[in-house]
């Protein structure tokens, strides 16, 4: 059997029992909320944000995809206000995260916040008021798209709510501006914990922090101090921890050195889209974001594309699979099963492929190739 088929039984056995819920004290009501919607007779409600460019485009394809697959699910879209709503500060609406909220889960479209305009990030609004302390990030191989590394398989596991990203930014004097890097022991516990039930539950081996402790010893330091305090009650998964620089040339040289890795904040935006960059892009790598409440949002973490908005040329890759992790979480694991394979075979056959992924295929060709796969 090839390297590509063994992993490709690897990935399909580790997502087939995938749960993405939060853990410690708020993992048994993401279990309930999960078996209520699995045992529901009548459809449940997702919230949906399209986003902005090719946002809305991509969801129309999940929308198609669902439907044909036959996923039990209404969507409550949500679109990005044109003013700003005091409540959140941002151009996100306080009734789009009351429908978060309620609704418990939601897939989300690319957001676009204006460069350099004083605007609160759409992401980090919905990250704040919604809690979500975990981003996790799959980044494999797909079989029978070819890239660099074969054998790639890393769960990213990013904190979400402070370090560097805390918002905390203020000038000193004129010429100086200072920005706030916020760590604590109670957020990097609950990531830490969360990484290492990650591990356990889908039967990985390894875990390892990602710092830079060597230069900021207090904050990055608290973080370490934390990961080995709960690495602790783990005995039978391997813990390490690599400094980040040096994690970035490891992972270009032989990514099967890694298996999950959890860090603070900025390092995680950083460190998942080079591991995105080893399978593919953006465009191919799907991302869940996790609450404290049970609440789960998954989300294409590629950008809005704005050049190319409008013109049926968006790859939908992303956001169906970030769908198909929403669809796990839900344990909805035969729909998200199905939806998966008919993603891989689509890319694999290689007759329709959208444009970033080397054919000429409309986004609606890909997504009706899709569903015919279904």
């Amino acid at each position: 059997m090839t390297m590509a088929a063994n992993l490709a039984r690897r990935l399909i056995g580790n997502r087939s029992t995938q749960i993405l819920g939060a853990v410690n004290s708020s993992s048994g009501a993401a279990t309930s909320v999960a078996r209520a919607f699995c045992s529901s007779t009548t459809p449940i409600t997702a919230t949906l944000f399209p986003g902005d460019g090719i946002g809305p485009e991509i969801a129309e394809s999940v929308k198609k995809v669902f439907t044909t697959a036959g996923v039990p699910i209404e969507w409550e879209e949500h679109y990005v206000g044109t003013e700003i709503d005091p409540r959140t500060q941002s151009f996100l609406t306080w009734e789009s995260l009351e429908s978060v909220r309620r609704n418990k889960v939601g897939l989300k479209g690319p957001m676009a916040t204006p460069i350099g305009k004083g605007h609160r990030s759409l992401n980090l609004t919905l990250r704040k008021e919604l809690n979500l302390y975990a981003n996790v990030r799959p980044c494999y191989s797909l079989p029978g798209y070819k890239t660099r590394y074969d054998d790639v398989d890393l769960i990213t596991i990013r904190e979400n709510t402070e370090g560097e990203y805390s918002g905390l930014e203020h000038q000193v004097v004129r010429g100086v501006v200072e920005s706030l890097k916020i760590i604590t022991r109670q957020a990097s516990l609950r990531v830490a914990e969360y990484a290492f039930l990650y591990a356990k539950t889908h039967g990985r081996e390894r875990v390892s922090a990602i710092h830079k402790a060597n230069i900021m010893q207090k904050t990055d330091g608290l973080f370490l101090k934390c990961c080995r305090e709960v690495a602790e009650k783990y005995p039978e998964i391997t813990y390490e921890e690599v400094v980040i620089d040096n994690c970035c040339m490891m992972l270009v040289k032989n990514p099967a050195l890694f298996d999950v890795l959890v860090m603070p904040n900025l390092y995680g935006d950083i460190i998942s889209d080079l591991c995105a960059g080893l399978v593919g892009g953006l465009g191919l790598t799907p991302s869940c974001n996790i609450g404290e409440d049970g609440v789960a949002l998954a989300e294409a973490v590629h950008g809005s594309a704005p050049d190319i908005a409008g013109k049926n040329l968006a790859n939908p890759t992303a956001l169906l699979l970030s769908g198909v992790m929403m669809l796990r979480h839900l344990k909805f694991n035969e729909q998200a099963e199905q939806i998966h394979s008919a993603i891989i075979n689509t890319i694999a056959e290689g007759k329709y492929r959208t444009a970033d992924l080397g054919g000429s295929s409309t986004t609606t060709e890909f997504t009706k190739a899709i569903c015919d796969h279904l």
